[in-house]
């Protein structure tokens, strides 16, 4: 008899062990159900907002382009003379059109990087031209300020093979930034080889400076200082970010040291040559 009891008792405990891992496995079935159907609405959900970006970006261009357009012509006198006052607040209103025009920008890019749309197109060109061309892109900005713009000439560099228009757009973004934050000084472009096969651009200034706290987050997305400049100097907090994932797309990164009350230099390292799959990747 005890052994039928003992054979009962051992085949109950496994019925009911059986019934608790038919429970389990259902659970987990219904866990997984679950996830999956998270994952597919957080996927739907970011496809949303990259569609909204998308579309709202474009849809504030045609508009902002009417203002500047406008604005240029007021200044140019066309249609009569203005006074001395006029033409300031021409140029306020064609500042900040600019301004909303570069947020739209960059909303517009951090749809399309975010939606596998961003497309790498790379080609040989010299230092020279480029920092040419953004010297020109700040002339009517510096001449405003009380900071100078120095490009240190990259004599004896190499050609690159990169994409060069997401490349001014990474400097662009930092020598923007510095001149906001540099209210007097000097801000620094260069451009050195680092290593056999990489160039570092690096942008200097003599600025506010960045805690040590802050920096680790300044190259996520919509992240700020907070500081009187800041607060007078709004923007969206996606330039940096923008810097970042570029770097990233052109095979390289960025970084930044800084002091606060001192200064802060940022740069970003690049290939001195694209490499032909990570184009096609990108892309």
């Amino acid at each position: 008899m005890n052994g039928a009891d003992d054979s009962d008792k051992l085949r109950a405990e496994n019925d009911a062990l059986r019934a608790e891992l038919d429970e389990t496995n259902q659970g987990v079935l219904a866990l997984y159900a679950e996830l999956d159907n998270q994952a597919e609405q957080l996927r739907q959900a970011s496809e949303l907002k990259s569609r909204f970006l998308s579309y709202m970006s474009h849809e504030f261009r045609t508009p902002l382009g009417s203002i500047l357009s406008m604005t240029r012509l007021l200044d140019d006198e066309l249609d009569g003379p203005l006074t001395t006052e006029q033409h300031k607040q021409l140029a306020f209103v064609s500042t900040a059109a600019r301004d909303l025009s570069d947020m739209v920008d960059d909303l517009l890019d951090l749809a399309k990087i975010e939606a596998g749309r961003i497309t790498i197109s790379p080609a040989w060109f010299e230092l020279m031209d480029l920092f040419s061309a953004l010297r020109g892109m700040f002339r009517p900005i510096v001449d405003t300020t009380e900071a100078d713009l120095i490009f240190e000439a990259p004599e004896g560099m190499p050609r690159l093979y990169t994409d060069d228009k997401k490349l001014a757009q990474i400097l662009r973004n930092f020598i923007s930034n510095a001149l906001k934050f540099t209210p007097r000084g000097e801000v620094r472009v260069t451009a050195q080889m680092e290593g056999a096969d990489r160039v570092r651009f690096a942008v200097s200034d003599t600025g506010i400076g960045i805690p040590e706290e802050l920096q680790n987050v300044l190259f996520e997305d919509f992240a700020q200082i907070d500081s009187p400049l800041q607060k007078r100097l709004r923007g969206t907090g996606l330039g940096l970010s923008l810097c970042r994932q570029f770097a990233h797309l052109l095979g390289g990164e960025v970084g930044l040291e800084s002091a606060a009350g001192v200064g802060s230099v940022f740069h970003v390292v690049l290939p001195l040559k694209l490499a032909e799959d990570t184009a096609d990747a990108a892309e």
